[in-house]
């Protein structure tokens, strides 16, 4: 049976957010009959699925062509403007004559223009130094929809890192966006369709920004490479089912203040209170009367461009493949767990203790001769993560703005029991598919 599938565009699956005005189109054929290979292709491409079901194309219909091509063909459409989300799908016909259709699928275009951004970058009053952290901002902003919610698209970067929610929850799983680019040059964006997290009535807009590439050490060199202090621009676009166009803009009504995460670094790790906890505050019922207005900064004038690559998520959990070893201090126990490889990521800790008990965790590739965590080669990056209890039950805490090359965990201040669920290594990577394996 022969089938079409895996169609990409710019080596993605239906793309949320491009800036390339001529996209590049592939696919892949399928069946089982031998030698088989692809003799021509037709693409169509709709303004509307309904379009494409019908076998009717208003944008671009590219006739049958005599080519085995499916990889990276140029869209032949009218060049798409911002927002505009285009529908495609592909016929194919094989050296016997035989043809495909594929399912639909589609790509929808970022902001084009520079001009299209009414967000204003804002941050935070405090700001680090060279060598010294502040803590990570809590950013939020309510307002209100009407019953007649069609679509919403949250277009956001920011000069750091961010970590964005709607009404308490987060608009992605992807971490460390925007990335690292020259901030001086460019900054990457993001879009994400957040209809399904709108209500009518009371909404609240909240993110967590990180120092990141932009604010926070960089290899050998200090803080503040760029900017001095993590910033956000956030346009949030809401069309109703009447054609209206309600757009919520990062600007001078928005309001921040300073919770649990104390510090946070690239190569330094991350410092966590759980007691300064603020429950609810990215929700509309939170009272954030205290809470002061943010700071506004001028448009550095990097170019605004889309993100074009995989982004980095969680990509796997690795248990420890022993029980931990236990050292015997001077004062107190330390224990080091070894989660089998040396990988990239973090670690989620679980464990319960008094309010105000500390742990501390460093993080090794390997271990020296008295089996200890060798950290010589981190040279001046400390690597190393802490949190503080609140004392509420089984407390689970994985950092947000930092991550560490590893092996071994080396967990100091805990009196508690620990077993094979108190470390969990947490794998970050780009989410691309994988493509072979080795043993």
């Amino acid at each position: 049976m022969l089938t079409v599938n895996n169609l990409t565009c710019e080596y993605r699956t239906n793309p949320l957010g491009i800036d390339v005005t001529t996209p590049r189109l592939s696919w892949k054929l399928a069946g089982d009959q031998p030698g088989l290979r692809q003799v021509a292709y037709r693409i169509l491409a709709a303004s509307a699925p309904a379009l494409l079901a019908d076998g009717k194309a208003d944008l671009w219909d590219s006739g049958r062509v005599e080519s085995d091509a499916s990889v990276l063909l140029p869209y032949g459409g009218p060049k798409p403007s911002s927002r505009q989300r285009v529908y495609w799908q592909v016929t194919v016909w094989d050296a016997s004559g035989a043809t495909a259709t594929s399912e639909g699928a589609w790509f929808e275009m970022g902001l084009l223009k520079r001009s299209e951004w009414k967000a204003k970058w804002i941050g935070a009053a405090l700001r680090g130094g060279a060598r010294s952290s502040a803590p990570a901002p809590y950013l939020r902003k309510s307002f209100t929809l009407p019953a007649d919610i069609a679509s919403a698209r949250l277009y956001v970067t920011a000069l750091g890192l961010h970590e964005s929610s709607i009404n308490g929850k987060p608009v992605s799983d992807n971490v460390f966006t925007p990335g690292w680019t020259d901030y001086n040059k460019r900054v990457q964006y993001n879009v994400y369709d957040v209809t399904t997290l709108l209500h009518p009535g009371e909404n609240t807009l909240g993110a967590i920004l990180g120092d990141g590439w932009a604010a926070g050490h960089i290899g050998w060199a200090h803080r503040q490479q760029y900017v001095d202090r993590p910033r956000l621009l956030a346009q949030l676009e809401v069309k109703t089912t009447s054609g209206a166009t309600i757009t919520v803009t990062s600007d001078r009504t928005w309001k921040h203040w300073y919770g649990p995460l104390l510090h946070n670094d690239l190569l330094m790790g991350e410092a966590y209170d759980a007691r300064l906890e603020m429950p609810g505050w990215d929700a509309p019922a939170f009272d954030d009367k205290r809470w002061l207005p943010v700071e506004l900064f001028d448009d550095t004038g990097a170019a605004l461009a889309a993100t074009n690559g995989p982004t980095v998520r969680r990509i796997e959990a690795l248990a420890p493949i022993a029980d931990p070893k236990v050292i015997v201090g001077f004062t107190a126990k330390r224990y080091i767990f070894d989660l089998g490889q040396n990988m990239v990521g973090r670690v989620r800790f679980r464990g319960s203790a008094p309010a105000g008990t500390t742990i501390v965790l460093r993080f090794a590739e390997v271990l020296d001769a008295d089996g200890e965590i060798y950290t010589d080669n981190l040279r001046t990056a400390r690597a190393t993560d802490i949190y503080t209890f609140k004392g509420e039950g089984v407390e689970t805490w994985e950092p947000k703005f930092t991550f560490h090359g590893f092996r071994y965990v080396e967990l100091s201040g805990y009196d508690g029991d620990v077993d094979h669920d108190t470390v969990t290594g947490i794998v970050l990577h780009s989410a691309m598919a994988p493509t072979g394996a080795f043993t």
